[in-house]
C-alpha cells in the first residue's frame, strides 16, 4: 500500500517494508545525520528494494562509510557565498537558494550536509539582501533557483520574488533546478505555471535519473509546463547501480525527449560524504557516453560533466574522438578513420 504522505523516519520505512527489522537502528543513525523523505509519488514507483528508485531514496548503511577524498562541501559553494542564499561562482550568473528543503532527499545529494536540517527558508531580510546583491551587479545575466528544491515553495511565495527579478533590467534569464515535476507532480498546477510566466524567460531543469521515476502524473506535470511555453531541460547524475548501463541511460533520455525535455547534463557523481557506493569511475562514464553516441538521436545526448572539487567550475569530460596525433577520428562504433581522408590513388 502506498503511503499517503511522505515517509520521513526509520520507523516509517520499516512500517512500509522498505527496510528490514534488523536494519532499524542503523537506518535511524543514518536519518539522524542526513534527511529522509520519500513522497507518495516515488513510493508508488518502487517495485522492489533493489530497484533504481529504491536505491536513490531509501537510506542504507553505506551512507555511514566515508572515504578520504569526500568533502562536506564537494563543489565549493561556501567560498562563493557573499550573502546568505547567493552563490556567485561564474561572472554572468548566480545561484539563488531561497529554501533548503526538498520533497525527497536523494541519498547521493551533494548538498546533503546543509539541505534538510536547520532553517528552511531565507528570512525576509536575507532574501532582500540577496535580491539587492543581484540588482547591484549588472554583469548578472542569469539567476538560477536551486536549494533545496525551489518549487517546493507555493506559487504565492514564489511570485513576489519572481516579480522583483523580472523588473531587473540586466537579468535576462531565470532558471529553476527542481525534482518536483517528477517526484511530487501534484505541485505542478496552473497557479504555479502562472507564477513562472514572466516577460523574462523562465527555463526549468528537471532532475531525474531513471525512467522508472517518470509515471503518468509526472508526464502530466511535464506536459503542463511544456504546453505553457516553459522550456524544459534535464539534469541526471550518473549513479552506480541505478543508471550505469547504456540501456538505462538510453531509456531515460528517450523518455525525456518524448515528454519534451531536452537532456542537458549527465553529472559525474560528486565527492559528497557517504556517497562512494554510488560513484562510477570517469572512465566508466566516458565509455557509457561513447556507447550512446550513434545509438540514440542527437537530441537525446546530454553533456557528461564534472564539477571540479573546490569551486573550480564545471567541465565536459566526455570521451575523446580525435586521435592524439590529430590525424584520425574514431566513429561511434570505435573504428578509427584518417582525417582528412587520404586522396584516392590514381
Amino acid at each position: 500500500m502506498v503511503a499517503s504522505r511522505p515517509i520521513r523516519t526509520a520507523k516509517e520505512l520499516l512500517a512500509q517494508q522498505l527496510i528490514e527489522e534488523e536494519q532499524l537502528a542503523t537506518i535511524a543513525d543514518v536519518a539522524k545525520q542526513y534527511a529522509v523523505s520519500i513522497t507518495p509519488a516515488m513510493h508508488s514507483r518502487i517495485v522492489d528494494l533493489d530497484d533504481p528508485v529504491a536505491r536513490q531514496f531509501v537510506p542504507s548503511s553505506a551512507e555511514l562509510v566515508t572515504t578520504p577524498e569526500e568533502r562536506e562541501d564537494p563543489i565549493g559553494d561556501d567560498p562563493f557565498t557573499p550573502v546568505p542564499g547567493i552563490t556567485h561562482r561564474y561572472p554572468d550568473r548566480v545561484l539563488l537558494k531561497p529554501v533548503l528543503v526538498c520533497p525527497v532527499y536523494c541519498r547521493f545529494c551533494f548538498r546533503r550536509e546543509v539541505v534538510g536540517p536547520g532553517d528552511s527558508l531565507l528570512k525576509e531580510d536575507q532574501l532582500k539582501a540577496a535580491l539587492d546583491y543581484i540588482r547591484a551587479r549588472p554583469e548578472i545575466w542569469e539567476v538560477i533557483f536551486t536549494g533545496g528544491d525551489p518549487l517546493i515553495m507555493s506559487p504565492g511565495r514564489l511570485e513576489p520574488i519572481l516579480r522583483e527579478l523580472d523588473a531587473i533590467e540586466h537579468v535576462k534569464v531565470i532558471r529553476f533546478h527542481t525534482r518536483v515535476p517528477v517526484v511530487d507532480p501534484d505541485r505542478v498546477t496552473p497557479e504555479l505555471v502562472a507564477a513562472l510566466t514572466l516577460d523574462t524567460p523562465v527555463w526549468v531543469v528537471v532532475h531525474t535519473n531513471h525512467s522508472q521515476e517518470i509515471g503518468q502524473e509526472a508526464r502530466r506535470a511535464l506536459r503542463l509546463l511544456a504546453g505553457s511555453g516553459i522550456p524544459l531541460l534535464s539534469q541526471t547524475v550518473l549513479l552506480k547501480g541505478v543508471n550505469d548501463t547504456p540501456e538505462a541511460l538510453e531509456d531515460l533520455f528517450r523518455t525525456l525527449i518524448v515528454n519534451r525535455v531536452k537532456p542537458y547534463y549527465l553529472h559525474h557523481g560528486d565527492l559528497a560524504v557517504g556517497t562512494s557506493h554510488f560513484r562510477t569511475t570517469i572512465e566508466e562514464g566516458q565509455e557509457l557516453v561513447r556507447r550512446l553516441r550513434g545509438r540514440v538521436s542527437g537530441v537525446c545526448q546530454p553533456t557528461y560533466v564534472l564539477d571540479i572539487p573546490g569551486g573550480h567550475g564545471k567541465v565536459p569530460i566526455g570521451p575523446r574522438y580525435l586521435g592524439e596525433d590529430g590525424a584520425s577520428v574514431t566513429d561511434p562504433w570505435g573504428v578509427a578513420h584518417a582525417y582528412p581522408p587520404k586522396a584516392p590513388q590514381e
